[in-house]
């Protein structure tokens, strides 16, 4: 791409042209699966990303004499599916002022609303160095291919600010986790919440009973083609219920698997030694984090999306000590299982200045509302206490 002072900048139109030893020695040690080489690399291999898909890869690599110093795992968007932070509107907005918005640039794990590190650094060097470098160059990105905008999704809060500090907006964006208090079983974990969420869950997974359905847990180095294979087919019907197309496809699941099994987990719904739902747990130790990423069933039964995705997600934590477990974007209902409200950020920098200082305004209406919002959720939450765990 070009050269900054001591520094090379390249766009990389494949991560398998980085070697995974390359690429994981800049990862900190907290950086969880989503930022490895074997999980990104898969996503190209397997035509999730790339191709026809609207997400045409273009990691940005920094190097100093031959050595990879720093990098930012970045796509040129054509759409703003799989995101998780909309600005569908923005789009539109833009375009109605004669404008293109797209292809945009993002900085995102793709199809994974969760927060962490997106500015990857030696860890010998000066992070906010190599930090600066990298953004700059983005700004460049979008100056001399006339783009819009670049988005960096769910940064860590140290990253957001150097972000802002470049210019970049920030923008709230809700999610729902559930904190591990230590709890020795499921009961003790049910006795920190109000009457109300015990009875309410406890109903939930009597009438589960009712349907005689088992429960297989599933290491992913235990798991079989066979698992996977209807895993898959639960992830799919989730998403034809919805009338809509998943974005990931069977090849990749059974490659994330053969590549990374110990970070997986599968649950498995049985009802006389027959499979009916499925979901996926991704599991960082390191971090004492899990993920609740995707669930699906084959058949209809009441209160199974919540058993399988999680009440056996938060009794597996418990068994394993885990801290945390992040059911995802949106969704207001994981409140009323035992989940509480967490604020996260995403950064903007809008090329265009009329349009981003109206952004701006926006964003700085919307905080207010978010703030409210989770005000708000504060008033219901499911604990005994009043007080919500930031």
């Amino acid at each position: 791409m070009s050269k900054s002072g001591q520094y090379r900048l390249e766009i990389v139109e494949r991560l398998a042209d980085i070697p995974a030893i390359e690429w994981n020695t800049l990862l900190p040690t907290d950086a969880g699966p989503f930022l490895q080489h074997a999980f990104l690399s898969a996503l190209e291999e397997t035509g999730c990303v790339g191709g026809n898909t609207g997400w045409q890869v273009a990691h940005l690599s920094l190097r100093q004499a031959d050595q990879l110093v720093g990098a930012i795992p970045l796509y040129l968007k054509q759409h703003s599916y799989g995101e998780f932070v909309f600005d569908w509107s923005w789009a539109q907005a833009y375009e109605q002022q004669g404008l293109q918005y797209y292809p945009k640039v993002l900085c995102a794990i793709p199809f994974t609303p969760v927060q962490g590190t997106r500015i990857l650094c030696k860890p010998e060097l000066d992070h906010l160095e190599i930090g600066i470098t990298l953004i700059k160059a983005i700004k460049s990105l979008l100056t001399d291919n006339h783009l819009s905008s670049a988005h960096f999704l769910f940064p860590q809060a140290s990253e957001a600010e150097i972000l802002k500090q470049q210019g970049f907006l920030l923008r709230d964006s809700v999610q729902f986790h559930w904190h591990n208090q230590n709890f020795a079983t499921f009961e003790q974990f049910l006795s920190v919440l109000t009457m109300k969420r015990r009875k309410n869950i406890r109903r939930e997974r009597q009438q589960v009973d009712k349907e005689a359905i088992s429960f297989r847990h599933i290491p992913g180095k235990e798991s079989s083609e066979q698992d996977w294979e209807f895993f898959f087919d639960c992830y799919q019907n989730t998403y034809l219920e919805h009338q809509s197309s998943p974005y990931l496809n069977k090849t990749f699941f059974k490659l994330w698997a053969k590549q990374m099994p110990e970070s997986l987990h599968l649950i498995i719904a049985e009802r006389d030694q027959k499979p009916i739902a499925a979901s996926l747990i991704v599991v960082d130790k390191a971090q004492s984090k899990a993920y609740g990423r995707y669930w699906g069933a084959i058949e209809h039964i009441p209160c199974l999306h919540f058993e399988t995705a999680y009440y056996q997600a938060i009794e597996y934590c418990i068994a394993q000590g885990i801290q945390t477990f992040e059911g995802g974007a949106q969704g207001e209902h994981k409140m009323a299982r035992g989940f509480l409200p967490t604020t996260i950020q995403s950064a903007h920098f809008i090329q265009d200045p009329q349009f981003a200082k109206a952004v701006g305004h926006f964003l700085e209406r919307e905080h207010q509302g978010i703030g409210a919002y989770v005000d708000e959720l504060a008033e219901h939450s499911p604990l005994k206490s009043t007080k919500v765990r930031p």
